[in-house]
């Protein structure tokens, strides 16, 4: 089976080569017959320059025919050396394009400069200014996204569930992993935004709720206390806690924020360094995720998911289609109108770009080498002359006419010395 499978535009170049090659076989047999037709007349004139000129023109249509076709074949059929040179050489031929190309383009820095030239980051954003071409970005997302999710069976999920995920997670020791987490939260004070959540909502749910906390501190108060004195004690209790939490939501150097603070540090400790702590959370973990409802739920989660998000897929009007297009049309301002915007992605794109072209480069190049050695010599051969034979014509056609010029030159020149 031939590995260079024919093109719909080979009739065209096919037909290109065969008007070529018959004008400057034309060229030869019109010097030829100009040669013969003058080959008796006098010399001594006008003749002898259009004889001896149609002489070098044959010479120099002869002498490059024979150059052009020893690239792809032996002339007439006889093994003349070095004729043939791609048939026989191929192989040579594809190593030393390989190494012309990895040297001269796959290069760190003719790849930077290529990409700096093509500026990229504004073409992208001018591209993205376009309702039309944000329409087709979130068209083809959602095409994708949807064939993802149809493929993705519930089986599938839940096999990755059962048989990897919980599997690995439940090898994993996760107590060192959290711990650091946590170090790092409490470092960074991350946490404090969420602290401030919960006691602005806390603080809410009491002022709303007076009569749900009388009803768990009068479910818990003695059953010998008198009524009126319970009122008075959990009235009081709810007017401490409500203050208590506002302090401590206004104070950010509140001690029970301290506390809490001293608390996560030791258990973010206790979880990375000691062995009774760590053993009882990778205990805890392994007892969640053994259990059989785990899978279950994972799999609720997923075709909630999946529903969910298949049904904003199709609707248009959906927050998913205006917000991509928000991020879209946002993403393309800011790439034409920020400059810091637009560099950092063209910086980042020319690291990607060097790492594969320094990691990758020679292996991409030597798809080349690669390639050509799989070719049949002579099949390889045609196909080459198919692509540049009509250009290489051009040598036999100015080997022509040089010839010709040449012939004029030399004969004027023996005219001069003789005459």
């Amino acid at each position: 089976m031939s590995l260079l499978a024919p093109s719909p535009a080979d009739a065209a170049r096919r037909d290109g080569l065969r008007r070529m090659r018959l004008l400057a076989l034309s060229l030869l047999v019109l010097a030829a017959v100009v040669f013969l037709a003058t080959l008796r007349l006098p010399h001594d004139g006008v003749w002898g320059y259009v004889n001896t000129g149609a002489e070098a023109a044959m010479v120099g249509a002869l002498a490059d025919w024979f150059a052009v076709t020893a690239l792809f074949r032996h002339p007439l059929g006889i093994p003349v050396p070095h004729t043939a040179i791609i048939p026989k050489r191929k192989n040579e031929i594809g190593r030393n394009l390989q190494d012309f190309v990895t040297e001269n383009f796959l290069t760190e820095e003719i790849a930077r400069e290529r990409l700096a030239a093509a500026r990229v980051g504004e073409r992208v954003g001018r591209w993205l200014s376009v309702p039309g071409h944000r329409r087709r970005v979130m068209t083809e997302a959602v095409r994708v996204g949807r064939a993802g999710l149809h493929r993705l069976s519930d089986e599938e999920v839940r096999s990755l569930v059962e048989d990897f995920l919980v599997p690995r997670l439940v090898r994993e020791p996760a107590a060192p992993i959290a711990g650091a987490l946590l170090a790092d939260v409490v470092a960074d004070r991350t946490h404090h935004g969420l602290v401030d959540l919960a006691l602005l909502e806390l603080h809410s749910w009491l002022e709303a709720n007076p009569g749900t906390y009388a009803a768990v501190l009068g479910d818990r108060a003695p059953w010998w206390s008198p009524p009126w004195v319970d009122e008075r004690v959990i009235g009081w209790s709810y007017q401490q806690v409500l203050a208590w939490v506002k302090d401590i939501a206004d104070d950010p150097l509140h001690p029970a924020r301290t506390a809490l603070d001293d608390l996560l540090r030791r258990l973010a400790t206790d979880l990375q360094e000691d062995p009774e702590v760590m053993a009882r959370a990778e205990g805890l973990k392994e007892r969640l995720l053994s259990h059989p409802q785990v899978p279950e739920t994972a799999l609720g989660l997923w075709r909630s998911f999946r529903a969910a998000l298949t049904t904003a897929m199709d609707d248009d009007d959906s927050y998913l289609h205006r917000r991509g297009d928000e991020l879209l049309e946002h993403l393309g301002r800011h790439l034409v109108e920020d400059d810091v915007w637009r560099g950092r992605l063209e910086a980042r794109l020319g690291e990607v770009v060097s790492f594969a072209v320094n990691t990758y480069g020679s292996e991409l190049a030597e798809v080349i080498s690669v390639t050509v050695d799989r070719w049949d010599g002579k099949e390889a051969a045609e196909r080459i002359e198919l692509h540049v034979g009509r250009d290489l014509q051009f040598i036999r056609i100015n080997g022509t006419v040089v010839g010709a010029l040449a012939g004029l030159v030399i004969h004027g020149v023996a005219q001069l010395l003789t005459g």
